[in-house]
């Protein structure tokens, strides 16, 4: 009996663990809603022809997927660029690591109420990402556009208190980046990111009053955590996401809008 109780014990752990651990065809990756999800759709198509399966996990926001990835809810993700996930690992000891470059978001700038950044009444509310970097990167993007000048060392960690010139005295609005397209009709002018810019149907070639320069350092990528990235799965994935199939995919969908950036 004793024996007998044993052996279905070993075999239940065999199976438990055998459930537990991630199929190496079958992957869990992370990704925000709009133009990330749309793109990994379509590398999950080219990829299963190569005997991987994906499994497209969507955020609202840029901060679970990273949370997600490193307690090992998912096996990748496809969101962010290199100085955001620098930042995330500063400030939550993430033990994750980028394996390939995806696709560049040049930030843009837009506002409902004027078609020139100069027209921008004294006092304007103007809407910024409040995730580290993105802010940063929009206040950097302000300063080249003339609006404001930001202290000598200013970086992409800037914030608004780095600003030691505003003449037009305007007044920034810290949101989640995912919420400043929804916020537009309330601000006077606002920072979006690209690709919640296109989900909420804004064009960024047509309809921002100014654009991020696409030689910047925000190319997007994908991220794995670190004890994975020599996983057999790992350059299955990547060889689908750079694929001819998916570079002609991302220039036919969004028109410009989204650049390669492998």
């Amino acid at each position: 009996m004793n024996k007998r109780l044993f052996i279905q014990a070993a075999l239940a752990v065999a199976t438990a663990g055998a459930l537990s651990a991630p199929a190496q065809d079958a992957i869990k990756v992370g990704v925000t809603a709009g133009p990330h999800a749309q793109i990994m759709e379509h590398v999950k198509q080219v990829a299963e022809k190569d005997g991987l399966k994906i499994q497209i996990v969507e955020f609202s926001d840029y901060v679970q997927p990273n949370a997600a990835l490193s307690s090992g809810d998912l096996h990748a993700n496809s969101y962010q660029h290199q100085p955001y996930l620098d930042a995330q690992i500063k400030d939550r000891g993430y033990k994750i690591v980028k394996v390939a470059n995806t696709v560049n978001f040049p930030i843009g700038l837009y506002s409902k109420k004027v078609s020139k950044l100069q027209d921008l009444q004294q006092g304007a509310k103007f809407g910024i990402p409040n995730d580290p970097t993105n802010g940063g990167r929009v206040l950097l993007l302000l300063q080249e556009q003339g609006l404001i000048k930001l202290k000598p060392n200013a970086d992409l960690k800037a914030t608004p208190l780095d600003v030691v010139e505003n003449p037009k005295k305007l007044r920034f609005v810290e949101l989640d980046a995912a919420q400043l397209a929804r916020s537009l009709d309330d601000l006077d002018a606002s920072a979006i990111n690209t690709n919640f810019a296109i989900a909420a149907g804004i064009n960024p070639k047509k309809d921002s009053i100014a654009l991020e320069r696409a030689d910047g350092p925000y190319v997007n990528i994908l991220v794995t955590r670190t004890a994975d990235k020599d996983q057999p799965w790992v350059p299955k994935l990547i060889k689908a996401y750079q694929s001819e199939s998916t570079r002609a995919f991302i220039d036919k969908q969004f028109a410009g809008s989204v650049l390669i950036g492998f």
